[in-house]
């Protein structure tokens, strides 16, 4: 019998129950609350499991766990380690989660890597890096990486001290690092970085622990941010992704029909779920401001000096996590993907 999946940094999770011989009960889990509006996991997993249930005739359906009720990321990622049947899960999981099981999708996320949404979108629908690291991903956990799923557009620095303008803004700053390599960026801008869980940021900003953090303006709004963050910089470091995955034993038992209803629905879902982040964006970061925030764009020099110091630091971090031909090929076929869709 295949390893099931061991999955799991934003995270949604899809405990499937089998109910008979000819029905499913999927129980998915994600972080925040069950809002279409303010909470764009929650629409793309809304969009997904109604396409999955109606296009099956209710052969798979689902039961939503919003706000991590079936537990933490890492207790999700316990659950995607039982093999068989018995313990069927999927997951959407972050970087943080799925770097424990498969480092090298950390060349994915190379600081300023893609000029626009439409790089992003082919690199992850279309490239070989993408589908050599599927690949990968089944060998090594048994598990279906089915989708990267878009989930708030490119990520802003905030924090509750000063503006930054650049990397010199940095020195004396606390921030929080979603994982190793966002603390290895902070770094070397000269501040330090701290891993701290989604759900205890806000009690780590409101009371000092840390000073910053980044994340898109989707998601400094889901998680109240503007009460404990004054300043944001819109420097547009790294795509925000994160990944829909399925227990290999779970897949495989679905006919071959239904196994194509799930990728199709989960593509369809996230194009929605891209083309309402992208219109919504620039509206969100008003909000910000609204609330309260001073929102600095920076110049295209000042953008520079963030590549300048922020890439190499984050790429001699991730040469001690992955073979460099995973590195390679990431930004291989990330520059085609810039060429292909430059207007």
């Amino acid at each position: 019998m295949k390893k099931s999946c061991l999955f799991g940094a934003f995270a949604a999770v899809l405990l499937l129950v089998s109910t008979g011989c000819a029905a499913t009960v999927v129980k998915m889990s994600h972080i925040g609350p069950a809002n279409l509006e303010n909470n764009i996991v929650h629409y793309f997993v809304s969009e997904f499991t109604k396409r999955v249930t109606e296009r099956t005739e209710g052969r798979i359906t689902f039961e939503l766990y919003p706000d991590e009720q079936l537990g933490t990321e890492e207790q999700r990622m316990e659950l995607m380690m039982k093999e068989g049947l018995n313990q069927p899960v999927a997951d959407v999981a972050s970087f943080a989660a799925m770097g424990t099981v498969l480092p090298e999708l950390y060349p994915s996320s190379v600081p300023f890597m893609f000029n626009s949404y439409e790089a992003a979108h082919e690199f992850f629908d279309n490239s070989l890096y993408w589908a050599d690291l599927k690949k990968l991903f089944r060998e090594r956990t048994g598990c279906v990486l089915i989708e990267a799923v878009e989930e708030g557009g490119f990520l802003a620095f905030t924090n509750s001290k000063r503006e930054i303008h650049s990397p010199a803004d940095f020195p004396g700053l606390k921030f929080r690092g979603m994982d190793e390599g966002q603390v290895a960026i902070f770094k070397a801008f000269g501040a330090s970085g701290t891993p701290i869980p989604w759900s205890e940021l806000y009690m780590a900003l409101k009371t000092g622990v840390v000073d910053g953090q980044m994340n898109p303006a989707f998601y400094v709004l889901l998680g109240s941010l503007p009460e404990v963050q004054k300043y944001m910089t819109l420097a547009n470091i790294q795509y925000s992704d994160q990944f829909l995955v399925m227990n290999g034993d779970l897949f495989d038992s679905f006919s071959a029909d239904d196994q194509k209803v799930i990728l199709q629905a989960a593509k369809e879902a996230n194009a929605l779920t891209r083309t309402r982040i992208e219109a919504e964006d620039s509206q969100q970061v008003e909000k910000c401001r609204e609330m309260g925030m001073k929102v600095y764009a920076p110049t295209p020099a000042e953008m520079d000096s963030f590549r300048t110091i922020g890439q190499p630091a984050y790429i001699e971090w991730l040469k001690t996590k992955v073979a460099p031909e995973w590195l390679e090929s990431a930004l291989r076929d990330a520059k085609a993907a810039n060429e292909k869709t430059a207007k």
